[in-house]
């Protein structure tokens, strides 16, 4: 009986201890699971798979915005103004895949950050300051596209200081860097502590709902929609040319009526876009001289067609031509701004929601998917501009397939 009485003190006494200790215990808990490693929630087969795709990404990244920065530098026909914002945009995209996702991919995959923390805020630094950068530019992009087709003559008019690209691409920088740089340097410092554990590097302000409320919606929900107005507006600009331009401007010439003269000067409305004028120089205006001379010395083949007809007939042909290469611009640009929200969006509204639950609702894979979601965009931004863009594609061909060009060129010689 005394043994018994023993036996049970001393099992109370050890439920009273195992107690006492159970709120540390807890919180250990805790700490371990706010920041797992990846590397324990995947087998080795899966790891080597998940290395060999960042690798390949990072690659993709690097390797395309190269081609376009070398594509700018080594072709002269790429150097009007508005091609500078494609330069700007792979210069950024360009970082991303150079600097942040090669950093990225260690501590990805093991959950721990080695380089100290020096090197985190500098990556820090970079990663936002890039990403940033690169929305701003598609923004800077699509507005420029904007006024080249709604108000052409005003756009081509502006030669001051004011419309100098460099002066934009600064601008862009200067803005992105002011949207994240500043918290990211000091918020610790007007905190008073790093919420941030000595292997991990993220953001200070990763889990204030508020600033990051703040901060996407100038990143991103306002691009979004500045991005969307310009380029449904670009369309409708478009649709009302192709609609009354090619119809209206054009008739008499359907008609056979002497009256071609109407012809050859088009409406406000239906004229070309700056940008396509810029881009084939003076070319624009010597084949309808050469085209006229050419009619003018042709010898008559009846007295059904005349040459003046013969010359609004090409005319008015290429002008519908010119307005259905807009159209194709035009929807080019939606498919660019679908994928901007594409890869964008998850990551913001997934950023918001998990600050706003303090990372308790949002797992940890999912964000990291649409984190990887969001580069995604700065390694398709080199096919998705410039390869829509004719200049760049022969410029591409030159540097890829400089045989090949030189025999299509020769060819059409």
């Amino acid at each position: 009986m005394q043994i018994f009485a023993q036996t049970e003190l001393t099992w109370i006494r050890n439920m009273h201890n195992s107690t006492a200790e159970a709120p540390h215990a807890t919180g250990t808990c805790n700490e371990t699971l706010s920041t797992p490693a990846p590397s324990s929630e995947f087998s080795l087969g899966v790891l080597v798979l998940l290395a060999f795709l960042m690798v390949l990404l990072a690659l993709v990244t690097t390797l395309g915005n190269i081609l376009v920065i070398f594509a700018f530098i080594m072709d002269r026909n790429l150097r009007h103004r508005s091609n500078y914002f494609f330069l700007n945009l792979a210069i950024s995209d360009f970082a991303v895949g150079a600097f942040c996702m090669p950093l990225y991919i260690p501590y990805s995959l093991t959950g721990k950050w080695h380089l100290g923390r020096g090197a985190c805020k500098l990556w820090l630094l970079m990663d936002y300051l890039l990403c940033t950068a690169s929305v701003f530019n598609i923004v800077l992009i699509s507005y420029d596209r904007f006024l080249s087709v709604t108000k052409a003559v005003s756009y081509r008019a502006q030669r001051g200081i004011t419309s100098n690209p460099v002066i934009k691409m600064v601008a862009t920088w200067v803005f992105a860097f002011l949207l994240y740089c500043p918290a990211i340097l000091f918020w610790e410092h007007v905190a008073g502590r790093s919420v941030v554990a000595a292997d991990q590097c993220y953001a200070e302000f990763y889990d204030n709902w508020y600033f990051l409320l703040c901060a996407s919606t100038l990143e991103f929900f306002v691009p979004l929609l500045s991005v969307t107005y310009f380029n449904v507006r670009i369309f409708h600009s478009i649709q009302r040319r192709q609609r009354h331009g090619s119809t209206q401007d054009c008739e008499p010439a359907r008609r056979g009526s002497l009256s071609w003269g109407f012809c050859l000067l088009p409406r406000p409305g239906a004229s070309s876009s700056p940008s396509e004028a810029e881009d084939s120089g003076s070319s624009s205006t010597r084949p309808k001289k050469e085209s006229l001379a050419t009619e003018s010395s042709s010898p008559s083949r009846g007295n059904s067609v005349i040459p003046e007809n013969d010359f609004s007939l090409s005319f008015c042909t290429r002008t519908r031509s010119k307005l259905q290469q807009d159209k194709k611009i035009a929807k080019s640009l939606a498919i660019i701004v679908c994928v901007f929200a594409i890869c964008w969006a998850p990551y913001t509204l997934l950023m918001i929601i998990r600050g706003a639950c303090r990372g308790t609702c949002v797992h940890k894979s999912l964000y990291e998917i649409t984190f990887w979601l969001l580069w995604l965009n700065s390694a398709l931004n080199p096919f998705l501009y410039p390869l829509c863009h004719a200049k760049f594609r022969v410029a591409f061909m030159k540097i890829l397939c400089p045989k090949k060009f030189a025999t299509l060129r020769s060819s059409s010689l």
